[in-house]
């Protein structure tokens, strides 16, 4: 029972407009989530996204290849009843911030992390009016309760469906600057993705390539793009 999936039992998906934004149905069905409320989305082009996922279903339906629909679900089913607990969650990240911890060796390294870490905390000091201040080791160093405190509104102010996009920006590249600079295109999202992996990179250059390491790391960068993606087409 296990292996069981669902049989497509479906011809033709059709985005339609709906009360709150747009749907998609299923000769004629509106799409549910797994909780069973209505399947509606902020934007006609990511009903689109999702309907093309329904559409390119086989005999069976393979939730795996459904990126958009997965995320939608879990914007309505998850965040929309848990807003602020996610909200804080996320936001609380900029406290312990991936871009703020540095190396205290070697100099190769440390360089690398200023070169390419130094600018997204300028960015932040002057689009998001967020200083945060990099330390070496480490050991938890508070930052600025004031420039936390104006992240922290910035992220609450996220739409349900954008909010379960940006967790994915920031859960998986460990910093919330990070992902709100990924949310602006302050750099290519593949460019901030890389960035995220900096000490990863690193230690792949110190000991070699790893098959299994570099696949997850592979799944990881897929859905760091989807998610940016997701935030666009939430807009």
């Amino acid at each position: 029972m296990s292996d069981w999936k669902p049989k497509r039992f479906w011809t033709q998906s059709a985005v339609v407009e709906a009360e709150g934004g747009f749907t998609v149905e299923l000769d004629g069905r509106s799409v549910k989530t797994p909780a069973k409320a209505e399947l509606v989305v902020p934007t006609q082009a990511m009903a689109q996204e999702i309907a093309a996922e329904w559409d390119a279903q086989e005999k069976e339906v393979d939730p795996t290849t459904m990126p958009f629909t997965r995320s939608a679900n879990a914007a309505i089913d998850k965040v929309r009843h848990q807003h602020a607990e996610v909200a804080d969650m996320l936001a609380d990240y900029g406290d312990s911030d991936l871009l703020c911890y540095r190396a205290t060796h070697p100099q190769e390294l440390q360089q690398r992390q200023a070169d390419q870490w130094d600018p997204a905390l300028e960015w932040a000091a002057e689009t998001l009016a967020a200083r945060l201040l990099p330390v070496a080791g480490v050991l938890h160093q508070p930052q600025d309760p004031q420039a936390l405190l104006g992240l922290r509104q910035r992220v609450h102010d996220y739409s349900d469906f954008q909010l379960a996009a940006f967790h994915d920006l920031v859960s998986l590249s460990g910093s919330l600057v990070l992902g709100f600079a990924a949310t602006v295109d302050w750099r290519p999202a593949e460019e901030i993705w890389q960035a995220s992996r900096l000490d990863e990179l690193w230690q792949i250059e110190q000991w070699g390539h790893d098959d299994e390491a570099h696949a997850a790391s592979e799944v990881k960068r897929a859905a760091f793009l989807h998610a940016k993606r997701f935030f666009d087409l939430s807009v």
